[in-house]
């Protein structure tokens, strides 16, 4: 099983079906909170959501177009991130995250998204990292900004959140030459 040290409090691992009750359990119990910026939470009503989620994302990370990882503190999941789109013939990757509402405010996520960086850029050849946000996502946007990239712009009417109509901003870092 893939493990990625961040530091000495946080680890990657690679998604896999051994977490797919914890994952469950981390959802629901942040259900509400992770609803007001994401789509599949209401979605996901039991640990069979869950495991084939992690069944596509092996397969994913099989054919090369994603790879999900969980984060771990203290050997305990506490959200995910991942490269939601490999595209090897544009050397881009495209990084989405969540994370429970207890850990926000401790700059994991940034943490966590400056591994993927690194590796995508060190290990994958990647010349580019994208990641979009709901427009009115601050906290998002903010890891965005501390990790260095640049609002590339917003894409109105892009998804479709719960009924409601939301805008994309897009940031992107390109690898320095």
């Amino acid at each position: 099983m893939f493990k990625q040290k961040i530091d000495d409090e946080l680890q990657l691992v690679f998604l896999h079906p051994a977490l797919a009750e914890e994952l469950y359990n981390l959802v629901d119990k942040n259900r509400d909170y992770l609803t007001k910026w994401l789509a599949f939470p209401p979605l996901t009503k039991s640990v069979d959501d869950i495991r084939e989620f992690i069944k596509r994302s092996v397969s994913g990370f099989g054919d090369g177009t994603c790879l999900v990882c969980g984060i771990q503190k203290e050997s305990k999941l506490i959200g995910l991130i991942s490269f939601n789109k490999i595209s090897q013939s544009l050397k881009k990757v495209e990084i989405g995250y969540w994370l429970a509402e207890e850990h926000q405010g401790h700059g994991i996520m940034f943490r966590a998204c400056n591994t993927m960086i690194k590796h995508a850029f060190n290990e994958m050849g990647i010349q580019k990292i994208e990641i979009r946000a709901a427009s009115e996502n601050n906290n998002s946007r903010q890891v965005c900004k501390k990790l260095g990239l640049t609002l590339e712009g917003i894409i109105s009417h892009c998804e479709n959140l719960h009924g409601e109509i939301i805008d994309h901003a897009v940031y992107g870092l390109l690898k320095a030459t």
